[in-house]
């Protein structure tokens, strides 16, 4: 069974994993996808641990690297050696049944007129990623952590040219105020809908300012637009300044309680953003099976 398959078989709630990055940077080391050129095994580690919680997707720790972002950051590795590695960590972890999602995200740049990024070179990086992430063996994709509902479009047009593959879009909002509110200004159901038309499979919130109870307000706002799955990936508790250190410290045990909320609001596709660790997600799985 392929991806498209099985999200049109599956009636029950689909689980996807939690943090990559502060995993890594609680275990020393620089968040982000150099580490699996780096430091593979780390990499490789984290991905087993949310497999053996049982998740039904595993994303790929490939988020920021598209040309754009590595290039503007000095980060200094191959676009494709990086993407390539990434895939193939998260292919080697996964088990009979679950699936792997190669993971996009921003170039870290404002689209003109308010920066001065070129829409057609944004969709050129997504697509070079894309295509790379694609060769390594990647079931779907997820975009995800987006500011700009505009850029997310870039980024979903360029993977469904790629491949005749799932795309799942998930845009990281600031305020739940005013119908919900991106960076940008782009409202909850906005997004929404203009994702769905433009040929998501699913549709959701991760990261942003929210708090997971905050999040179940997003997704009520998107259920009454979309009959597309919605994907809730909230943070474990909004970011905390500590030592000028960015710290999420929700428990596993509230970080669910605001999950449950959010399974309430309609979502359909569950899992974690920034502070999340395999105990938030076996929370998840025993907030499932109860």
């Amino acid at each position: 069974m392929n991806l498209s398959q099985f999200f049109s078989n599956n009636k029950k709630t689909i689980l996807l994993d939690g943090a990559m990055g502060t995993q890594l940077a609680e275990a020393g080391l620089e968040m982000g996808g150099q580490s699996n050129l780096t430091h593979p095994d780390t990499v490789l580690a984290i991905h087993q641990q949310y497999v053996e919680c049982g998740v039904d997707l595993l994303i790929t720790n490939t988020l920021t690297m598209n040309r754009i972002n590595i290039e503007s950051h000095n980060i200094g590795v191959d676009v494709r050696e990086v993407n390539l590695a990434g895939a193939r960590l998260a292919k080697a972890a996964v088990r009979e049944g679950q699936y792997v999602l190669g993971d996009i995200s921003s170039t870290g740049k404002m689209l003109k007129p308010y920066g001065g990024l070129l829409e057609e070179d944004a969709y050129a990086a997504f697509k070079e990623q894309a295509a790379v992430l694609t060769e390594g063996g990647v079931d779907g994709f997820i975009i995800e952590t987006m500011f700009d509902l505009r850029e997310a479009l870039c980024a979903l047009r360029a993977c469904k040219e790629v491949a005749d593959l799932p795309v799942i879009v998930s845009i990281a909002f600031n305020t739940v105020n005013n119908g919900g509110r991106t960076i940008m200004g782009d409202s909850a159901q906005d997004c929404a809908q203009a994702l769905t038309k433009a040929g998501a499979r699913a549709v959701g919130a991760n990261c942003g300012s929210l708090d997971p109870l905050q999040m179940a307000e997003i997704v009520s706002k998107m259920r009454k637009v979309t009959s597309l799955p919605i994907l809730a990936q909230p943070n474990a508790g909004k970011p905390r300044l500590v030592e000028n250190q960015t710290v999420f410290d929700m428990t596993p045990s509230d970080f669910v309680a605001g999950i449950y909320q959010c399974l309430q609001a309609g979502a359909q596709l569950l899992g974690g953003c920034c502070g999340t660790s395999p105990a938030h997600i076996r929370a998840i799985v025993e907030l499932l099976r109860d």
